[in-house]
């Protein structure tokens, strides 16, 4: 074992970073993590408090504070305001007025030609187009087949 962790409770106790468990705790760390990353020229153990820090921000805001992923329908919606544009300016990538109207409204998902022509023209990741599958709930399969096997 290395030496630096030969007593990983001792270096928690005089203050070494440790998983976040509260906002206020979030706060601090935040702050930390801005003021390093202002700095001009970190040194090496500023660069590694930077990546830890990062670690244990984003793992306290993912499970406290989860972004839900977009429909294309609505990156496209948000795409047409901040562009300040109309749905029919959006027909060249669509084909035509009523695929466009269809995809909108949720009666349709885009097809292949119609991503990439979005994602050409928005200069954005054809994945942002598509549709995210949600991931099935086993829960209930393992319930009831425990269930019938009773």
């Amino acid at each position: 074992m290395s030496t630096v962790l030969a007593n990983p409770a001792e270096m928690i106790a005089r203050g070494a970073p440790r998983v976040i468990h509260n906002d206020d705790e979030l706060e601090v760390y935040t702050d930390a993590l801005f003021q390093l990353t202002a700095l001009d020229n970190p040194a090496r153990a500023e660069m590694e408090a930077i990546e830890l820090l990062t670690l244990l921000v984003e793992r306290y805001e993912q499970e406290h504070y989860p972004i839900p992923a977009a429909d294309p329908a609505s990156v496209v919606r948000l795409l047409i305001e901040k562009q300040n544009l109309k749905q029919s300016d959006l027909i060249p990538q669509f084909g035509s007025e009523s695929a466009d109207s269809m995809f909108m409204t949720g009666q349709r998902n885009l097809t292949l030609e119609q991503v990439r022509k979005l994602s050409a023209r928005f200069k954005l990741p054809a994945d942002v187009f598509i549709p995210k599958a949600s991931v099935p709930d086993r829960t209930n399969r393992v319930v009831n087949r425990h269930a019938r096997s009773r």
